[in-house]
């Protein structure tokens, strides 16, 4: 039989590879579905590029490579032989677990055993050779199979641990020892036994001991004396009473200094007379029939206490959250609720696979179209079919219900080379959608461009204070940013009232007041929005000199889908980012009409046309540096605004300065070029001051010429000389970079194409719906009526977008739906005075 396998894999040989030490082994996901070890049909592993496919993907790669052999992984979940008692009898099942896989909390008990299986696959015939076999196999395939069975997940950096979902056992859960002192806890009452506090409560799973926990400033916390309790007596488990649920609890170890699972929970609790089963996730063991007005941040956006039905199906499925990872999933939950984007991607999806470079990993289109297949198929959201639970338990095997889908393989792409992204941290939802949004930019070339829903011009009018003449500019943008107008909070009262209560309880180390929230008006957030903003050291054209200035911003063109964001994120006077704690009445319908430009006026004057003086260096070993502008003061108010928008400090510093401190929103789009540079959070280093992205002239220019070979082929791809120019100047002389900067900035393509004698008006004129001055791709917008419905909102929980929690609303079918991780459930109470982005849609009349 030996040499019959041996001679069998003689063909195949020169196609199995040993992995080395760079290659990345997926035997954890499909690189075209979120198939798995877990599902049904396995993951074969290609062994020569080592990719996964799930049974429905393999055939594909098989006949696109030639590829034949496969290493198939299974994963069975076996529940044990319930002994005469009710026990679970602990047996081991033929082989063992050798597959680096996560273990789902649901099976992570005595009552459930698991058993890895794998097994060479040889195509077109499957052909199977059972593993291990290490008689009959040649060495070399031998070799191979154990390289990738004992290989590392290629995502082990994305693996931390995440605020819910991703808690280990206690070591001390099975062993934990719980005195038989008869203490027996009430429903409801409880209060610390020493202090006499009746919050932050928490149970000592080994005496029974209800004791306050920690202080802390955020307004909920005690005086430490369940911590004081674990000191003197060593009992390391607490429950937090109030948490408890059919579902759990949050479980505290205090030597493991971290949260925890307790899979005996339900065990423990009974010990002290509490049926888990029949416990609601109450506040100090207040009932629902005598419920208090939820205002914690968590309980609301979460809809903490109700009763939310969940929903299975189609467009119903959830992420699993793999470690701060909520910012990306609630973001993709709201792109992949847009026709737009499901056509895009979905609905193409067999001509994008069909055409998938080798390594499909590796490629946007395919992973977008992948992801939005995994939340719009319902194949990883079906619930529990009882019928099928019971045929399980008889064949002594359980079939696992997916939930949901996960997020390693499309972040580790679309974070690869960011900073930010690539990290383990919670990230800013905001800034995330703008990165998504680029990328979409970047690989729509030639094809359907769905982000052009989210695109349009905003007019800016500039205004010389002393000389009162104006300067209109146009700019692409894809998020309307309101400011929060504090000052116009309808319940001062109360807030001046809460504030000194709070104070008062603070020094008196007493239980905070329930906490009060500002409420916000839309209309006074929309009236800040349209008050002229200062522009420190203005250059006027008019004087030649610096003045000061004001801007406005007006809607050129509104867009299909029009996404607000409420900046809730700001600086304290000692730089410590914080959150503004607000409600802002956010309509259901939305009317932005009277924000629409109107151009030059009768009556303006516009500010000559005319370029700052140019400041040529002394130092001759500067001459062919970049042209150079006289180096201007870094206008700290606009290093804020962007700073509130959760980019890190130094870039937001080193924009304002490489755009000559002429306001935010300048800045913003140099942000956005510069995103991906490897040095983009460095400290600003002045003497390297290279040049602005402003265009050169005169000798300046020469002193920069770009080389005419790279001209040459930027306008081969089709785009302007001057724009050309422009973007080599800006990125110094970088191609790629270039290419980059030019579809960040469709507006100099606009711009370029106003100077341009081949542009034909009347061709523009009959232009439906686009307004800009050419067919460029990249710069279209799609104008249209102002009226807009709110479809969706994204929520931060927690005090700052670096920590914290996202959670997502999205009206389907006429209701609301929460997507909190893998739970999606109806809502009951959306929040939608609580968030921080809004997608509204435009009416069409």
């Amino acid at each position: 039989m030996a040499a019959d396998l041996g001679e069998l894999l003689v063909p195949y040989m020169p196609t199995i590879r040993v992995p080395k030490s760079g290659d990345r082994v997926y035997k954890t996901e499909c690189a075209f579905s979120y198939d798995s070890p877990l599902s049904e049909g396995g993951l074969y592993v290609c062994m020569s590029s080592f990719l996964g496919f799930g049974r429905e993907h393999v055939e594909r790669h098989y006949r696109k490579t030639g590829q034949s052999v496969y290493l198939h992984l299974k994963r069975h979940v076996k529940q044990k032989v319930t002994a005469a008692s009710g026990g679970a009898l602990p047996r081991c099942i033929n082989g063992k677990i050798f597959l680096d896989l996560e273990i789902d909390a649901d099976f992570n008990s005595d009552d459930y055993e698991l058993e890895d299986e794998a097994k060479l696959v040889i195509f077109p015939d499957h052909f199977e050779i059972a593993l291990p076999n290490i008689e009959e196999l040649p060495a070399l395939v031998t070799i191979a199979c154990d390289a990738v069975l004992n290989s590392k997940s290629p995502y082990r950096k994305f693996e931390q641990e995440s605020w819910e979902e991703e808690l280990q056992v206690s070591k001390f859960a099975s062993n934990l020892v719980q005195l038989d002192n008869g203490v027996r806890i009430p429903p409801s009452g409880w209060k610390c036994a020493k202090c006499e506090l009746r919050e932050n409560l928490w149970l000592n799973l080994t005496d029974g001991s209800i004791l306050c926990g920690r202080w802390f400033c955020s307004g909920s916390g005690g005086n430490g004396h369940a911590l004081e309790h674990h000191k003197q007596m060593g009992y390391p488990l607490v429950v937090k009473l109030g948490t408890i649920t059919p579902d759990g609890a949050d479980v505290y170890s205090f030597d493991e200094e971290e949260a925890v699972l307790d899979p005996h929970l339900a065990k423990h609790l009974a010990h002290f007379g509490i049926d888990m089963l029949q416990m609601q996730g109450t506040e100090n063991g207040v009932m629902d029939n005598e419920i208090k007005p939820r205002v914690n941040e968590w309980e609301v956006i979460q809809e903490t206490g109700l009763k939310l039905k969940p929903m299975f199906g189609s467009g119903y499925t959830g992420f699993r959250n793999q470690g701060n990872s909520s910012y990306l999933s609630t973001v993709m939950q709201v792109i992949f609720s847009i026709p737009e984007f499901q056509r895009a991607y979905v609905g193409n999806l067999t001509r994008i696979f069909d055409y998938a470079p080798l390594d499909p990993t590796q490629d946007f289109s395919t992973q977008m179209a992948k992801l939005g297949q995994g939340l719009l198929s319902g194949l990883y959201s079906k619930p529990p079919v009882k019928c099928e639970l019971i045929e399980q338990v008889m064949k002594e095997e359980h079939k696992l219900q997916p939930k949901g889908i996960t997020t390693q393989m499309f972040k580790a792409f679309v974070s690869r080379g960011h900073t930010e992204f690539s990290s383990n941290r919670q990230q800013d939802a905001q800034e995330f959608f703008l990165h998504l949004i680029n990328l979409v930019e970047r690989n729509s070339i030639g094809s359907e461009n769905p982000s052009d829903v989210f695109r349009f011009l905003v007019e800016e009018r500039t205004q010389c204070c002393q000389s009162r003449k104006v300067r209109y500019t146009e700019r692409v943008d894809y998020i309307m940013q309101l400011p929060v107008a504090m000052e116009a909070a309808t319940n001062k009262d109360e807030l001046i009232a809460y504030e000194l209560k709070r104070r008062e309880a603070e020094s008196s180390k007493r239980p905070p007041p329930e906490i009060v929230r500002a409420r916000i008006p839309f209309s006074a957030c929309l009236q800040a929005f349209t008050e002229p903003d200062n522009v420190d050291d203005f250059w006027s054209s008019a004087l030649q000199a610096k003045s000061a200035g004001v801007k406005t911003s007006r809607f050129a063109s509104f867009p299909e889908y029009l996404v607000i964001q409420i900046k809730k994120f700001t600086f304290g006077l000692d730089w410590v980012p914080k959150k503004l704690d607000v409600a802002v009445e956010m309509p259901d319908i939305l009317d932005v009409n009277p924000l629409r430009a109107k151009g030059l006026q009768p009556g303006e004057e516009e500010l000559p046309n005319l370029a700052p003086p140019i400041v040529i260096p002394d130092d001759p070993k500067d001459r062919f540096r970049n042209t150079f502008m006289e180096a201007p003061d870094i206008d700290e108010s606009s290093v804020m605004q962007l700073a509130e928008m959760g980019f890190p400090l130094e870039a937001c510093r080193k924009a304002v300065y490489y755009t000559g401190s002429m306001g935010a929103e300048i800045a913003f789009n140099w942000i956005i070029t510069h995103m991906e540079d490897p040095d983009f959070a460095e400290p600003l280093n002045i003497s390297g001051y290279a040049a602005s992205a402003q265009p050169s002239h005169g000798v300046a220019a020469k002193l920069n010429q770009p080389p005419e070979e790279i001209v040459a082929l930027i306008t081969s791809m089709g785009f302007q000389r001057n724009v050309a120019f422009q973007a080599l100047r800006a990125t110094n002389n970088n191609l790629e970079r270039a290419l980059d900067w030019i579809f960040a900035h469709p507006e100099c393509e606009d711009e370029a194409a106003n100077t341009s004698q081949s542009v034909d008006d009347e061709n523009h004129q009959q232009s439906n719906g686009i307004l800009t001055n050419n067919e460029q791709e990249g710069a279209r917008v799609k104008d249209g009526n102002g009226r807009y419905e709110l479809i969706a909102f994204i929520s931060h929980i927690g005090t700052s977008t670096m920590s914290g929690h996202y959670v997502c609303h999205i009206k389907k079918e006429g209701r609301w739906v929460i997507y909190n991780d893998h739970k999606v459930s109806a809502s009951e109470r959306p929040p939608k005075d609580l968030g921080y982005l809004y997608f509204y849609h435009r009416i069409d009349c």
